[in-house]
């Protein structure tokens, strides 16, 4: 009997900016891509990190296991262990340092929100076509299960035209006790505050499910609108806003609504809902239960004439939570850079990130102004 070949494995160098929460997700999702029983063909090498603090930085090349690291990200960008940019570092430098990974050659995963502003990831956008390197942005609920068995029916036309799409994400972390203007002051901005931090999931979740977006309506507002600074000294006004909902004409002729707020809501830490009203059914999703759907069938008179099912554990046997997603996105990505494939249209391109930041920038102008946008990509 012949023995089975096996695939040869590819390790990818992954050079990481940035050693806080971000990256500490990051390194745990390529620890779990090597441990897996059959990983597949791409496994990642923690090749180098890189952050300001030299003690920071180095103290988290040895406890996350990277190689070296580097007090400055051009130094990661010249190292030729480094396949891979991981751009997980603060807001204000993804731009920058993504257009240099591009030129310098390396394949590019950023988080999300890509950038400040809709110019600067169109800069990025350009940059990427430019080298013609694989990129991604870190929209990690496209890996979702149920919210992937929702993008397959809806593909699919199993649901028949969709009429409209809702979401809504609630964080609690700007309650008065949990935040200082520190933290808030520096996500103001169009890439900031409750839209850029996770309005941006919501933003891309309607164009993953539905279509492009062609004009919003928002308002936005800052409930808690003076805070206390960090070292005690004072207080200062809120930039950012901590509320915001937006109402969506889609290109397909569907309708949405966007909900994105900084305070807890129905007793729950953190609440991430989609409700998408089709032809032909209703589907429902929510962030505590990521392996379940329910779809209620307009055609369907079962279940004491409800018509409504619940769909668990189809797509994926992994454990559920939000760190196992972000191991499938980084997981797609490897894939895609050893293997040749197209990160799009299921893993969220430059883009997708940069479409996203543009739809950011005509809610805030929205909020401003009280009028309709219309968008131009």
């Amino acid at each position: 009997m012949d023995t089975p070949v096996k695939e040869a494995i590819c390790e990818i160098g992954i050079g990481l900016l940035g050693y806080g929460n971000v990256a500490l997700e990051h390194t745990n999702a390529f620890w779990r891509m090597r441990s897996r029983p059959y990983p597949g063909r791409a496994l990642p090498k923690l090749a180098a990190i890189c952050g300001e603090n030299q003690t920071a930085v180095a103290a988290a090349a040895d406890r996350y296991g990277y190689s070296r690291w580097y007090t400055d990200w051009r130094r990661i960008l010249n190292d030729r262990d480094v396949q891979l940019f991981d751009n997980g570092g603060a807001q204000a430098t993804r731009a920058e340092s993504c257009r240099a990974a591009a030129t310098a050659g390396k394949d590019i995963f950023c988080e999300k929100p890509m950038a400040q502003t809709a110019d600067d990831a169109r800069g990025m956008l350009e940059a990427v076509r430019k080298a013609g390197v694989r990129n991604q942005v870190g929209f990690r609920l496209r890996f979702v299960p149920a919210i992937r068995h929702a993008y397959d029916l809806i593909r699919a036309g199993a649901l028949g035209r969709v009429h409209h799409f809702q979401a809504t994400y609630h964080q609690p972390f700007w309650l008065p006790h949990s935040s200082s203007i520190h933290a808030l002051k520096a996500m103001a901005g169009p890439g900031g505050a409750a839209l850029g931090d996770f309005g941006s999931h919501v933003i891309d979740l309607g164009r993953f499910l539905v279509g492009e977006i062609k004009s919003v309506k928002a308002t936005a507002r800052t409930p808690i609108a003076e805070r206390a600074f960090a070292d005690g000294t004072g207080t200062a006004r809120v930039e950012a806003g901590d509320a915001l909902v937006a109402f969506t004409q889609f290109e397909s002729g569907a309708t949405g609504t966007l909900e994105a707020i900084r305070l807890p809501a129905g007793g729950s830490p953190r609440r991430q809902l989609v409700e998408i009203t089709a032809e032909k059914g209703i589907i429902r999703f929510s962030l505590d239960t990521v392996h379940q759907l329910e779809i209620t069938w307009t055609d369907d008179q079962s279940m004491d004439g409800r018509g409504l099912h619940t769909l668990a554990g189809f797509a994926d046997d992994a454990p559920a939570g939000t760190h196992h997603t972000c191991v499938r996105e980084l997981g797609h990505f490897l894939d895609c850079v050893a293997n040749g494939r197209d990160v799009g249209p299921i893993g969220a391109t430059f883009e997708d990130g940069y479409r996203v930041a543009v739809v950011s920038e005509a809610i805030l102008e929205s909020a401003l102004s009280g009028t309709q946008v219309d968008l131009a990509y």
